[in-house]
């Protein structure tokens, strides 16, 4: 299982890049890729909306199931991966890379000291 060390993540396996909180990716983690299994469709926030933490920001629809990806952090989406409309696979194959879903500004940093670090995260999935 693909679990990057500099990524910290929700306990509803959503990942966030923290590196640059004004412009912070966010995207679902390769445990929560593999679960859903082919994803065929992605319906994705508009650039500009605010996000509460634990908000429900967009919906993922694969061969199995619809489910919904909560927000990290609390933040204003900056960007919206306009790829994934035409290529949803793209978050099963590269999930941590190509796969990212929105970018956002941070609007709590002290939230993300509530995010799981890469190795919590890999117990909680193990």
């Amino acid at each position: 299982m693909n679990v990057p060390d500099h990524l910290l993540f929700a306990s509803s396996h959503e990942w966030i890049d923290p590196t640059d909180p004004a412009n912070a990716p966010v995207g679902i983690s390769d445990r929560a890729q593999e679960e859903l299994t082919d994803i065929v469709y992605l319906e994705l926030p508009e650039v500009g909306r605010v996000l509460e933490k634990g908000e429900a920001f967009a919906v993922v629809e694969s061969v199995k199931a619809a489910n919904d990806i909560y927000a990290p952090v609390s933040g204003e989406v900056v960007e919206v991966n306009e790829a994934l409309a035409e290529s949803p696979e793209s978050v099963n194959q590269d999930p941590y890379g190509m796969g990212w879903m929105v970018k956002i500004r941070v609007s709590n940093p002290d939230e993300l000291s509530d995010l799981l670090n890469a190795d919590a995260y890999r117990e909680q999935i193990s």
